[in-house]
């Protein structure tokens, strides 16, 4: 239904990897190679952080700072199931990208430290952290928050509940979200 949102959640990704790994080739400059990478992660946390996550799983997070400093993540899903907005293949290919790439991207990270080329560990870590970052989101979303992480994970070490504060409201257009409340 999103082939579309389904192309850019891959093309933003694929597209830095296959920059970092074949730049050279193209251009001897780091300048350009870095920023055109860098430029390349930004696209793509941006386009799947706020457009093929809502498209393609029905699922959206975000960070607000309230007026005392303090950072409050919130968690949104939709209330239909996700087959309704997308297909079953859209949701496999916007999982497996969102899972596969910051993999690749920590490979990156150990061959780039192994081999001193350090001038590209910063460009790596960025997109680690982007990645990562992204896919940090989505599993809160997925998983509906912290409150039901703290539960999977008391179950699988046999600990109780631990209570945190969790904010959740749900929208005008059907949507819940779950918010966590901390300090950056």
């Amino acid at each position: 239904r999103h082939p579309l949102a389904t192309f850019f959640h891959l093309f933003f990704r694929v597209s830095a990897i296959v920059t970092y790994l074949f730049c050279d080739w193209f251009s001897n400059s780091f300048v350009a190679c870095f920023v055109t990478i860098l430029l390349l992660l930004s696209f793509d946390f941006w386009s799947v952080k706020n457009v093929t996550g809502r498209l393609l799983v029905g699922l959206r997070w975000w960070n607000q700072i309230d007026e005392d400093g303090k950072s409050h993540w919130v968690f949104e899903a939709k209330k239909v199931p996700t087959i309704a907005a997308s297909t079953e293949a859209e949701a496999r290919i916007f999982w497996l990208g969102l899972i596969i790439c910051p993999v690749i991207w920590t490979m990156f990270f150990f061959s780039t430290l192994f081999s001193l080329k350090l001038k590209w560990l910063a460009l790596v870590i960025a997109g680690i952290s982007l990645q990562t970052a992204n896919l940090y989101g989505y599993i809160h979303c997925k998983l509906g928050g912290q409150q039901t992480i703290t539960r999977v994970t008391s179950r699988l070490f046999g600990m109780a509940d631990v209570p945190k504060r969790q904010s959740r409201r749900i929208s005008e257009d059907g949507t819940e979200e779950h918010g966590k409340t901390g300090t950056r």
